[in-house]
């Protein structure tokens, strides 16, 4: 599934946000790693929960970074604005994948990949991307 969504995408005039949106255990993660592994990161990626935000060096089809962010533990949007949201998301190269997008809607470009994950079963997932 992961390869099918890289697929689709390309990199534009701006980074291209993935809101990976679903329940806690629902696959968010699971898939941004699975996506890491498939653009080559070779470091460990874990949910950057309790950082807010990992960078990984990349390579593919013009973008040169993928960013992980976990927006979980936000409480208002403009905590991931002092991390430097606004020029992030400028950037062409930055492939973002952001866990609980929900938690800071207002700032989500509306040109955003969307990807809905639904626990079905300890084996099953159900992935839906737009």
């Amino acid at each position: 599934m992961a390869n099918d969504f890289l697929n689709t995408i390309k990199a534009g005039s701006e980074a291209l946000v993935v809101a990976l949106q679903g329940d806690l255990g629902a696959g968010k993660t699971a898939f941004t790693k699975e996506v890491g592994k498939i653009l080559g990161v070779e470091e460990n990626m874990h949910s950057p929960t309790f950082v807010i935000e990992k960078i990984y060096g990349i390579d593919f089809k013009g973008f040169k970074r993928l960013i992980h962010i976990d927006a979980y533990r936000i409480e208002k949007e403009s905590e991931l604005i002092h991390l430097g949201w606004n020029e992030i998301i400028k950037e062409p190269e930055n492939l973002i994948f952001i866990e609980w997008p929900e938690n800071v809607s207002g700032i989500i470009p509306e040109t955003a990949k969307r990807i809905n994950f639904k626990f079905i079963d300890n084996e099953t997932r159900e992935i839906e991307y737009a």
